[in-house]
């Protein structure tokens, strides 16, 4: 990696956290399928309903895969400042580099984090395990782009 921080830079979720995040679909998607079931046996709906049920559902999931692994970015590191998303716990989700005091590695409660300390006082808590990246990688990114920054 060069020392130069690019102008832009996302990070998405890691493979594990996606997997709960399909996995709380498809539990969510069955009890509805049930529900459904249920409801179509003791109203007479027409048993077809439900394979297009299944059907929505399956496209649902497909789409849900594509966002999670392909659009949905967790972190943005950009040249003016950094964003957070889905992170609870995170504080402080969008900062400029400008109001960074610095950056530090933390493990509250046991979690590896990089903790964006702000000069107002806040922070922004980015639990690595959380992105898909290498936590070293991304707190070398993170020191790139307050670097770039003139911080």
């Amino acid at each position: 990696m060069s020392n130069a921080a690019p102008s832009v830079t996302d990070y998405r979720l890691a493979p594990p956290v996606m997997a709960r995040f399909v996995g709380a679909y498809l539990v969510v998607f069955a009890v509805v399928v049930l529900v459904f079931t249920v409801a179509a046996a003791g109203l007479g709906i027409d048993p077809n309903a439900i394979v297009v049920l299944l059907l929505l559902g399956l496209v649902g999931l497909g789409i849900l895969g594509w966002w999670l692994r392909s659009r949905l970015a967790v972190v943005r590191l950009t040249a003016t400042g950094y964003r957070v998303r889905l992170v609870r716990g995170v504080g402080v989700r969008e900062a400029r580099w400008s109001e960074v005091e610095d950056a530090v590695a933390a493990a509250p409660r046991d979690i590896e984090c990089v903790v964006l300390r702000l000069k107002q006082g806040g922070t922004t808590t980015i639990p690595v395990q959380l992105l898909a990246a290498d936590k070293d990688d991304f707190a070398r990114d993170v020191r790139a782009h307050l670097i770039a920054a003139g911080r």
